[in-house]
C-alpha cells in the first residue's frame, strides 16, 4: 500500500510539473471550473483504482493467512495422532515368550 501511495504522489507531483509548463499558466487558471473537474476526476479514479487494489490485496493476504494457520493446525493434530498411535501400538505389543517347561509334541 505504500508503494500505491507513492506512485500517486509521482503522479499527481507529474500534472502539476506539465501543467506548470504550459505555456499560459496563470494560478487563476488553476481554479476554473474545467481544470478543478479533471482533477477531481482523477483522483476519483485513483481513490477508486487504489480502493480495488487495496481489497484484493488484503483479501488476498488474509486468505494466506488462513491457510498458514489451518496448516499449522493439521501440522499439530498430525503429531497428536502419531503419538496416540505409538502409545496404542506400545500398549498393543505383547512379547511372546515360550514357556520352557513345555515340550512341543513332534509326530
Amino acid at each position: 500500500m505504500k508503494n500505491l501511495t507513492f506512485i500517486g504522489f509521482l503522479l499527481l507531483g507529474l500534472a502539476f510539473l506539465l501543467y506548470y509548463m504550459l505555456p499560459e499558466f496563470s494560478a487563476v487558471k488553476l481554479f476554473e471550473p474545467i481544470n478543478l473537474m479533471g482533477i477531481l476526476a482523477g483522483i476519483g479514479i485513483g481513490l477508486i483504482l487504489g480502493g480495488i487494489v487495496g481489497y484484493v490485496s488484503k483479501g488476498s493476504s488474509l486468505r494466506a493467512e488462513e491457510k498458514r494457520r489451518e496448516l499449522k493446525q493439521l501440522r499439530k493434530e498430525k503429531e497428536d495422532l502419531e503419538i496416540q498411535a505409538a502409545a496404542l501400538a506400545k500398549q498393543q505389543t505383547v512379547t511372546y515368550v515360550q514357556d520352557e517347561n513345555k515340550n512341543p509334541q513332534d509326530y
